[in-house]
């Protein structure tokens, strides 16, 4: 009788731990080993509403910002249908990597001394700059100063127009819009004389279908945007990145990306910098 009570307890204390090995086989993997290592998704934050850096399609996610992303996680060991998409918006993005949301960010997301005091960052992967978008036809801007005069569009909460304004062409006349289709849409209308923002992503909207042929970039280079790959401070996924960034620019992968998703706007883009190398 004694004997069969200890069995009992004993298959009960077995199932137990059974069940308990089946639950802990379906956590997230956090250490950047990915399928190799039994991990089953990896979840990055990107922007959904940028058309070429990322945007959520009813075809799924597309952009420069993803393609940078799909290669990385993949040489982290996942596979593209293993990547949870998780929209990052710019004033969430330091909260969402602080409290685990996100394991990493590729959301044309600047590297800036006050960001890094938040979060660590991989890269940089692209040099970007702050520019405007004219219509093909207007050969009249030609330097910030040329902006004196003329209707400045930029969306409402950004600082690229006010900067503009403050130091470079006091008497633009600055336009808000909600979103920058806005601002394209008042561009192509006349309403608007330029559209300010990174140079990256104004070569994303204008190589849109509907926009092809009808705008250009001006070229002005009026700062330098260091897009990085934010993860949370102190995560030995920093390295790891770093390393893949390097082996997408030895293959050609990241050429390719820059072609494909800027192309159509001609955006000339700058060589891809090297790592750690953060341009004030």
């Amino acid at each position: 009788m004694k004997l069969r009570k200890v069995t009992a307890a004993s298959a009960a204390v077995l199932a137990l731990a059974v069940t308990a090995t089946a639950c802990g086989s379906d956590k997230k993997d956090d250490s950047g080993s990915g399928s190799s290592g039994g991990g089953k998704t990896i979840t990055i934050g990107i922007k959904f509403d940028q058309p070429g850096i990322g945007q959520k399609t009813p075809q799924g996610y597309s952009g420069f910002d993803v393609d940078v992303a799909t290669y990385v996680a993949k040489k982290l060991g996942y596979s593209a249908d293993q990547i949870e998409w998780k929209e990052s918006k710019s004033q969430d993005r330091e909260t969402m990597l602080q409290r685990g949301d996100v394991d990493f960010i590729a959301a044309s997301y600047s590297i800036n001394p006050k960001r890094e005091k938040l979060v660590d960052f991989a890269g940089p992967y692209l040099l970007a700059h702050q520019d405007v978008l004219v219509r093909s036809d207007d050969n009249s801007i030609k330097s910030a100063a040329d902006l004196n005069k003329k209707k400045l569009c930029s969306v409402t909460g950004s600082t690229s127009a006010q900067n503009i304004k403050d130091k470079l062409a006091p008497d633009a006349q600055l336009q808000k819009y909600p979103t920058y289709s806005a601002c394209l849409s008042g561009l192509q209308s006349g309403a608007i004389d330029a559209v300010t923002t990174d140079d990256s992503i104004l070569a994303g909207y204008a190589a849109q279908a509907q926009f092809k042929g009808k705008f250009k970039l001006g070229g002005l280079k009026m700062s330098n945007e260091n897009y990085g790959i934010g993860v949370k401070k102190g995560s030995d996924l920093k390295a790891k990145i770093n390393k893949a960034l390097e082996e997408m620019v030895a293959d050609k992968s990241w050429q390719q990306a820059v072609e494909k998703n800027f192309g159509p706007a001609e955006y000339k883009s700058e060589p891809a910098p090297k790592i750690g190398d953060v341009k004030s």
